[in-house]
């Protein structure tokens, strides 16, 4: 009971300190842009380099190297079942035989 106390008057207090902060805070806030601009141009290159990262980001974005990694991966991933599936048929043909071998 004693722990539970100490834990929630802490958390009050964490609680009462955020309070505090965002009561100081909210004229300065009221004070930026509503629309999230700072007011300040941009450069023509800068301008130019996030349209090719947008392009670029858009790429990845619709998952066309995802999709041919993943089946890339899956076809190869299906090859190896396929070996190892005949690997041990082979050894269970061979211990089988083996089994049947000893007991003649």
């Amino acid at each position: 009971m004693l722990v539970e106390s100490i834990i929630l008057a802490i958390f009050l207090c964490s609680l009462g300190g955020i309070v505090v902060i965002l009561a100081r805070k909210l004229p300065a806030l009221n004070t930026l842009p509503q629309n999230g601009s700072t007011g300040f141009k941009k450069n023509q290159i800068v301008l130019e380099v996030e349209g090719r990262i947008k392009n670029f980001y858009s790429f990845f974005a619709r998952g066309i190297i995802l999709h041919k990694v993943l089946s890339w991966s899956k076809c190869q991933i299906i090859k190896a079942e396929t070996w190892i599936d005949e690997v041990l048929h082979g050894l269970r043909k061979k211990a089988k035989e083996e089994k049947l071998n000893g007991k003649k």
